[in-house]
C-alpha cells in the first residue's frame, strides 16, 4: 500500500538519511523529497534503486519549498557538516546553525512537524553525564566545532517561542551500518576496521593516554543504523514532541571487543595494532559515551541489537558483498 504523504529527508544521501529513504519505501511511503548537495558520486549511489518523488539541491530547497508548503507533510533534517576535523567555524555555522534555524522557521510556520540530528558529541567530555535534561544541556561544552555548532542549536531550539507543533531533536551516539562508505575518515570504526582487516590483516586502535583505560579499552555506545531508522519511522507516527532524546543502544562497548566482533564476522585470527592518537585530538577525545536511554524507553520501549550481532550483520549482509541498505 502507498502512502501519498509527502516526507522531506535532508541528508538524503548521506548515511543515516538514505537509510531512512529505504525504510520509508519499505513501509509504502514514495512521496519522498531527498534534500542534498549531490556532489559526491560515490555518496550518490546510497540513492541507488530507492524511490522518492523529488531530488532538490540543499540549497535550493527554501525556494522550492515556497511552492510545496502545503503538501509537505513531514520533515526529518539530518543533512550536516559531519567532519570533527574541521576547524572552519564559518561552514558548521552556515550548513549546521543557521541552516537548521531556517528548516525549523519553516516548520514553525507552516505547522510541519520535525525531527533533526543532534550528537552525542554535544555532551563534550561527559562530566555532566549523558542526560538529555534542558538544565544539564546548558551546561555542556562540547570539545569539537561540530558539536558546538550541533549544540548552539540544540539550545536556540530550546529557547524558541514559535514551534514546529512536533519537534525532536535525535542526539545520536555511535551510528554504524550500511550506506557509509563515502565517509572516509569519518566513517564507523566498524567500517574502518573492516578495511584495515582486509588490506592487511590487522585491526588499528588508538593508544590509551589515561591511566584508567588500556588501549582499546575505551569505550562507546554504538548502535546500528537499521535500529537508528526503525526509531525515526516511530516518531513519524507518534506525533508527539519528545524535544531532545538520545539515541544509542545504553551500553557502553570497549574498541578492544569490536575488532575482535569484525575479526570473528570475517572469519580472521585476531591481530591488534595499538597507534599513537594524533596530537590535534588528545585533549579534545571522549573516552567514553553511553547513552541513558531512560527517557526513550519510557516513550518507545527500544530494543537495539547486540553489537556483535549487528556487526555480523553488517558485515556478511553489506561489507564482503559490497551491498547498500
Amino acid at each position: 500500500m502507498t502512502n501519498n504523504n509527502m516526507i522531506v529527508v535532508t541528508g538524503a544521501a548521506g548515511f543515516i538519511g538514505s537509510c531512512l529513504v529505504r525504510k520509508l519505501n519499505q513501509a509504502g511511503y514514495h512521496d519522498i523529497v531527498v534534500v542534498d548537495a549531490f556532489n559526491n558520486p560515490i555518496k550518490n549511489k546510497n540513492l541507488v534503486g530507492k524511490i522518492y518523488s523529488h531530488q532538490v539541491d540543499r540549497f535550493a530547497f527554501f525556494q522550492w519549498a515556497d511552492n510545496h508548503k502545503d503538501d509537505i507533510q513531514f520533515i526529518f533534517h539530518l543533512g550536516a557538516r559531519t567532519d570533527t576535523l574541521e576547524t572552519s567555524e564559518t561552514v558548521f555555522e552556515e550548513l549546521n546553525l543557521n541552516y537548521s534555524k531556517k528548516i525549523w522557521k519553516l516548520c514553525s510556520e507552516v505547522k510541519i512537524p520535525l525531527v533533526y540530528a543532534s550528537s552525542a558529541a554535544t555532551y563534550g567530555d561527559g562530566k555532566f553525564g549523558y542526560v538529555e535534561d534542558s538544565d544539564i544541556t546548558q551546561k555542556l561544552v562540547p570539545l569539537n566545532q561540530y558539536a558546538k555548532f550541533k549544540h548552539q542549536f540544540d539550545l536556540w531550539a530550546l529557547n524558541q517561542i514559535s514551534k514546529p507543533p512536533v519537534w525532536t531533536g535525535l542526539k545520536f551516539f555511535n551510528v554504524f551500518g550500511p550506506n557509509e562508505y563515502h565517509k572516509d575518515n569519518m566513517a564507523s570504526m566498524v567500517y574502518q576496521t573492516y578495511l584495515h582487516i582486509k588490506k592487511s590483516g590487522t585491526a588499528k586502535l588508538f593508544k590509551s593516554y589515561v591511566d584508567m583505560y588500556d588501549n582499546g579499552g575505551q569505550t562507546r555506545d554504538f548502535i546500528y543504523v537499521k535500529d537508528v531508522v526503525d526509531l525515526c519511522f516511530r516518531l513519524l507516527n507518534s506525533r508527539k514532541s519528545h524535544f531532545l532524546l538520545n539515541v544509542g543502544s545504553g551500553k557502553e562497548q570497549n574498541f578492544n571487543y569490536l575488532v575482535k566482533c569484525v575479526f570473528r564476522a570475517l572469519g580472521k585470527p585476531e591481530n591488534i595494532e595499538y597507534i599513537d592518537m594524533p596530537l590535534a585530538i588528545r585533549d579534545k577525545y571522549q573516552y567514553s559515551t553511553k547513552a541513558n536511554l531512560g527517557k526513550l524507553n519510557g516513550q518507545f520501549s527500544i530494543v537495539t541489537q547486540n553489537l556483535d550481532v549487528a556487526i555480523k550483520d553488517y558485515v556478511s549482509s553489506y561489507l564482503e558483498p559490497a551491498r547498500y541498505y
